[in-house]
């Protein structure tokens, strides 16, 4: 088991898919009634409309500008649809935060105090971010 998959499983999620395991791509075919894509550059959606199932979406969350062109028979043939979103208004974040009370969805921060600020953007640059910080306001001096 590998760190993102344990992390993942710790988190809640009952299974685990890689995108670069061809076999487990193909047995996930046809599995997903959404998929929520929240890569934020360019890349190829193709490897992930086989998965939708029949009248489902991908939903592109973010992404703005040019993607690869996807190939439109699992589309067409499934009636898979490619939908995209900059963001929610208050409606759907409200929503979503009570979706999340339900099922005691909690966020992983790491809380920094404000003088940490600068040791936190080196870390972030690094990629020594596990999931977020969250800065402790009331460590503010005036």
């Amino acid at each position: 088991m590998t760190q993102k998959e344990a992390d993942a499983r710790e988190l809640g999620a009952h299974n685990f898919l890689v995108s670069k395991d061809e076999d487990a791509m193909a047995a996930a075919a046809s599995c997903f009634d959404l998929i929520i894509d929240t890569v934020p550059v360019n890349h190829d959606l193709n490897p992930y409309i086989p998965l939708l199932d029949n009248d489902a979406t991908l939903v592109m969350v973010g992404q703005i500008g040019p993607i690869e062109g996807p190939n439109t028979a699992p589309m067409v043939f499934g009636r898979r649809r490619i939908a995209g979103s900059l963001i929610g208004g208050i409606k759907e974040t409200q929503e979503m935060l009570d979706f999340c009370g339900r099922m005691n969805i909690l966020p992983e921060c790491e809380m920094i105090k404000m003088d940490e600020i600068n040791t936190a953007f080196e870390r972030m640059e690094r990629s020594d971010v596990r999931y977020r910080f969250v800065i402790d306001m009331a460590s503010l001096t005036a």
